[in-house]
């Protein structure tokens, strides 16, 4: 009798695809199909999108297992407080109080381990586009039932979009870099109006954003246009395609809850499944989420983009369409 060949790491398995005559209309229906058709594929790319997360990972660790001091004994606190009780109101005074005078301790910083987080920072942001791409171009191919051979199609769509990725990488890095540093300093500033405006303006921007990230990777990997008319586009379709945004935002939170919940129970089950609740969501969240957005995502960029060129136009128009 011939073994059966362990698939569950194996790069070149290809999996299930659609059955013949199945109805493929992007809807969930056809969603839950496609999920537990590729549920072990899933798991298997989630092994590779944990190196975008794997910096901030040990930088968190770092922090919690390096040395620590009270808040008080930061040089900056003494003069912070007597600043604050002149001129309470103060935007910056008020800002670096926030991250200054906190009544705990807080990590104590050297030049080896500055040197530690900026070398992390830099790989991230140097491999964060590449890694998209790659990861983007797998689940592409996944909702559109196309064979995939994980490790091979990975390298092959980073090969083809060395240059453009990097750049979409970098510019996604500072686009998310400055939502994030915005939305920190305009949340710890007094509650005026202008201040109020700009928290809820920084929100809204943040929403349309991450709306926008479902598309650029996915036509960065389909089409040979320009990055300029990428981010154009992504804009465009977080408007026309703001239903299944909605739906695919949703799905995101719900199982985003769902490992929190998953968490909670198992540690009040009991303390030693601890280590297995903080497991879990590294074994499948990126993935999951991952799919559900390119899932939502390339039917609206087919509808807009695709489907409404000629069949020969297309052919030319999409030539390096991977």
């Amino acid at each position: 009798m011939k073994k059966k060949k362990l698939t569950l790491l194996s790069p070149m398995n290809d999996g299930p695809g659609v059955e013949k005559g199945e109805d493929t209309t992007p809807n969930l229906k056809f969603f839950f199909k496609q999920w537990k058709r590729k549920f072990w594929k899933l798991i298997t790319i989630n092994l590779l999108l944990l190196v975008q997360i794997l910096p901030f990972v040990l930088i968190f660790l770092i922090q919690m297992a390096g040395p620590k001091e009270p808040a008080m004994n930061h040089p900056l606190y003494a003069p912070l407080i007597g600043a604050q009780a002149i001129a309470p109101t103060s935007a910056g005074v008020s800002l670096l109080s926030a991250i200054s005078g906190l009544n705990f301790t807080l990590p104590t910083y050297n030049s080896p381990i500055n040197w530690i987080f900026a070398a992390l920072l830099l790989f991230h942001v140097i491999t964060y586009g590449w890694q998209k791409v790659g990861a983007t171009y797998i689940m592409r191919n996944l909702v559109r039932g196309d064979g995939v051979f994980i490790l091979s199609d990975y390298f092959y769509a980073i090969k083809r979009n060395l240059k453009q990725g990097f750049i979409l990488g970098l510019l996604d890095c500072i686009f998310c870099g400055v939502l994030y540093l915005d939305f920190q300093y305009f949340s710890a500033m007094p509650g005026t109006g202008f201040y109020n405006f700009m928290y809820f303006a920084i929100i809204a921007l943040v929403i349309v954003y991450a709306a926008m990230r479902f598309y650029t990777y996915l036509m960065l990997v389909t089409f040979n246009i320009k990055i300029t008319k990428i981010f154009k586009n992504a804009l465009i379709f977080a408007v026309l395609g703001i239903k299944r945004n909605l739906m695919a935002a949703l799905g995101i939170i719900l199982l985003a809850a769902l490992m929190v919940g998953l968490a909670l129970g198992m540690m009040q089950i009991s303390t030693s499944l601890l280590g297995v609740a903080i497991i879990i969501p590294f074994l499948c969240f990126l993935a999951f989420a991952s799919f559900m957005y390119t899932y939502a995502a390339y039917p609206v960029i087919q509808r807009y983009m695709i489907d409404p060129v000629p069949a020969k136009k297309a052919a030319k128009d999409t030539s390096t369409e991977a």
